[in-house]
């Protein structure tokens, strides 16, 4: 019997720090659209989010959690939450009048989430940009110099008494001070956003007063930036941050949670807060706790993140327990909980809802945890390291014990072709023939584009109607030929729309594609896919990322068909549309055997097969998307030149073997440039689009200070929102861009595809955009 070795008698606490919030089937994103829509009311809303509610922490009790997490849903950002809790509310949108600290403030929230242009009101939203290095995107926060903080919303409050009720006496969930802060950016010049720590702190102490109030036992503060590099300043306000609120705490313990990397120099500064438990990851930062041990101080609880939350494999029983009893043997089973290593937010809702085995094999199922059952790992876990094992727990390890040696031994994984051609590549399969200068003066012979020349990023309006004949399709409600057609005739109604707004480079739309990595995947060896396995990207934005089990590689063409229909249609250039291997590994369920680069440098050769095919079939523009490139970049500055040495690498096989003529496009969205503008350049792309219209065109300074040499479409209207920019508005954003990037370098193009958007809001942005480009054009030739 296993337990001999683990034999500890005491059951450790088990702790999560967030559940999905979505709904198993996404109730959430159907109720917030619905109310967006103005199909249901608020208060329909509100009870569709209390269900989720409720359902999520029944489900938490019913796993044996401990320490469950409140304040844990959002209707669309945590981060936006925050802000709208502490009144940290921009200006622009004090046409929306505020309702009380009790109640949600809906209508403003949306608002500062997407914008809102209607009855008068004109408003833009705030920025979004991505959640460290997840997938996941946040409102950013907005800070002015004399920025004054106020409880606007007790949110917090609200939720622990709606769980309370239940009988669940919940641990809430807040961003800490600190991180919340440095997430947010300085909207005038003058002051650094952490000087404003005094003046937020009252508001957090008069949540800790209510909730001590109402009887909460536990907070949680997350820190994610005690595992980033902070300098000795920022560190050192932890301290005096955390004494403050342990003073204001009134009988409350307090729980700092950490995640996404190892603590390293941070390390005695966490371990030193006045607080009662600190949160460790030990899936990122797996080999921390033999520094972290022999400093914990007396009477501090350590939370070891064990189950991965960010991956959907099996946790690894017998490696976890080592590091349970490692951290037991030295603090005693009483101050150590068992969590996983960060929210679940980053992972489906629940395994047992796939039973579609011709897309996800047995097999591959039985390698699998999603979110409630992440869950039962951390309870099987807790009580397998007590050694008071009960038997459904015993055979839970033995099946456990069995899925990993399965795994180890699978034929479905290892393909040697695959692997001996990645070995083969040389640094000539990552360099294109000539230098920048020479293959733009070949593309524009070809293509004699006008100057401001005018594109989209890829995918136009997937409808109500695209998505239900892809639907009857799967099944088996059409014919494939009855479906076809349907396409066909889309892509040739956005072809035409395209000519007569005047855009200069065409694309075909995407109607076949239900994401742009999940289409990839499904036509590529080595991948696995979910019916149900959604995860929250943004607000209602929901994607379902596939795995990736195996080796990787292209059996047959996967986009040439439809490009090239496309192009039989128009004289104007079409671009041929793919996702590029970082960002196909990054939003996938990557496998966690073997390096991330070797499984990245397999899909680049992929996509090279599919960029070669559409090179020979007539498609002379490629667009390779990259948007999570920077995404991918180590937290750690330390680890970042050997991430971007292979990413940039991997891109480059991908695009490198074609004619000077051929154009290579890349699109990048919601990431700050300035760390890694050299890198982008390296990548050597013809043209680079990028999302810069909520920042005000102000991430092209980096691209300005850079001198950067190739050519680059900067987004000029927010796709995610569903306002219609005027053309005086893009004219504005474009006089921005030209005063930092020669005008010859310029394009003009949307933030991001249009896939979420309808059509009419659609037609009216692009038209404005055209006219916007054309002005441009009319103005320097005048000059």
């Amino acid at each position: 019997m296993y337990i001999k070795n683990y034999y500890l008698y005491v059951m450790l606490k088990t702790n999560n720090l967030g559940y999905p919030r979505i709904g198993a089937l996404r109730e959430l994103k159907k109720a917030n659209e619905a109310y967006w829509a103005k199909k249901i009311d608020q208060q329909e809303l509100l009870q569709a989010a209390r269900t989720i509610r409720e359902g999520n922490w029944k489900t938490q009790q019913e796993a044996g959690i401990d320490l469950i997490p409140s304040n844990d849903f959002s209707f669309y950002d945590q981060v936006l939450d925050l802000t709208l809790t502490v009144g940290a509310i921009p200006t622009r949108y004090q046409g929306f009048a505020l309702e009380g600290p009790s109640s949600y403030n809906l209508d403003l929230y949306f608002a500062m989430a997407r914008g809102f242009q209607q009855g008068g009101l004109d408003v833009t939203a705030m920025e979004m940009t991505k959640w460290f290095d997840t997938n996941y995107h946040y409102i950013v926060p907005e800070f002015v110099k004399d920025q004054q903080f106020r409880l606007t919303s007790e949110k917090v409050i609200n939720e622990f008494n709606e769980a309370k009720a239940l009988g669940i006496v919940t641990k809430p969930v807040l961003l800490g001070p600190i991180t919340y802060l440095l997430l947010g950016k300085e909207k005038e010049a003058g002051f650094n956003r952490l000087d404003l720590i005094d003046r937020l702190l009252p508001v957090y102490e008069e949540i800790l007063a209510k909730l001590s109030e109402a009887g909460a036992e536990w907070v949680q503060f997350d820190e994610p930036f005690l595992a980033l590099d902070i300098d000795d300043r920022t560190r050192a306000r932890y301290q005096t941050v955390y004494s403050r609120l342990s003073a204001a705490a009134k009988g409350i313990k307090l729980a700092v949670a950490t995640y996404f990397e190892s603590l390293r120099e941070n390390a005695q500064t966490a371990l030193g807060l006045p607080v009662q438990a600190l949160h460790v990851d030990l899936v990122r930062g797996e080999n921390q706790l033999d520094e972290l041990l022999p400093n914990v101080p007396a009477g501090l609880i350590l939370s070891v993140g064990v189950v991965d939350g960010r991956n959907i494999w099996k946790n690894d029983y017998e490696a976890s327990l080592k590091k349970i009893k490692q951290a037991v043997d030295t603090l005693g089973a009483d101050r150590v909980w068992v969590a996983p290593s960060c929210s679940l937010l980053h992972v489906p809702f629940d395994l047992d809802l796939e039973n579609n085995e011709e897309s996800l094999p047995a097999e591959v199922k039985n390698w699998l945890a999603f979110a409630k059952q992440k869950l039962a790992e951390v309870k099987d876990l807790s009580v397998l390291a007590s050694g008071d094992v009960d038997e459904n727990t015993a055979v839970h390890f033995e099946a456990n014990k069995a899925a990993q040696q399965s795994r180890r031994t699978s034929s479905l994984i290892h393909r040697e072709d695959v692997k001996t051609r990645v070995k083969n590549i040389t640094d000539a399969d990552a360099q294109r023939t000539s230098a920048f200068p020479v293959r733009k003066a070949k593309q524009q012979a070809k293509f004699n584009l006008p100057a401001f020349a005018t594109t989209t990023i890829g995918s136009f309006p997937q409808t109500r109607d695209v998505r239900k004949w892809r639907a009857d399709l799967k099944k088996g409600a059409i014919t494939q030929e009855e479906y076809d057609k349907f396409i066909a005739e889309e892509t040739e109604r956005t072809i035409r729309l395209q000519e007569e707004l005047d855009i200069d480079v065409l694309v075909h739309g995407e109607f076949e594609r239900n994401d742009m990595v999940e289409y990839f995947g499904e036509q590529l060896s080595g991948y696995a896919f979910t019916k149900n396995g959604w995860v929250q990207s943004y607000g209602s934005r929901c994607v379902k990322p596939p795995i990736i089990y195996g080796d990787v590689s292209r059996p047959a063409d996967m986009t040439v068909r439809w490009s090239s229909y496309a192009q039989t249609l128009t004289s104007r250039p079409v671009k041929g549309m793919l996702t590029g291997p970082v960002t196909i590994l990054q939003w996938s369920f990557v496998r966690n055997d073997q390096p991330r680069s070797e499984t990245t440098y397999q899909i680049a050769l992929a996509i090279l097969d599919e960029v070669q095919a559409l090179e020979k079939a007539g498609i002379k523009i490629i667009q390779i998307d990259e948007p999570a490139i920077r995404e991918g970049l180590p937290l750690r500055k330390a680890d970042h030149k050997a991430y971007l040495d292979w990413a940039v690498r991997a891109f480059r096989v991908s695009s490198s073997n074609v004619e000077d003529d051929t154009q290579i496009h890349t699109h990048m969205c919601y990431s700050e440039f300035n760390d890694i503008i050299e890198h982008i350049a390296a990548m050597d792309a013809d043209v680079i689009t990028i999302e810069t219209s909520r920042s005000q065109m102000e991430l092209l300074d980096a691209f300005a200070d850079f001198n950067y040499p190739n050519d680059i479409g900067p987004g000029v209207y927010d796709i995610h929102s569903p306002r219609v920019p005027s053309k005086e508005e893009i004219v504005t954003l474009l006089e921005k861009a030209k005063a930092v990037i020669p005008a010859e370098q310029l394009w003009v193009n949307p933030d991001c595809g249009l896939k979420t958007r309808a059509w009419p809001e659609t037609k009216a942005a692009l038209e404005a955009m055209v006219e916007a480009a054309k002005t441009l054009r009319g103005v320097a030739e005048e000059v």
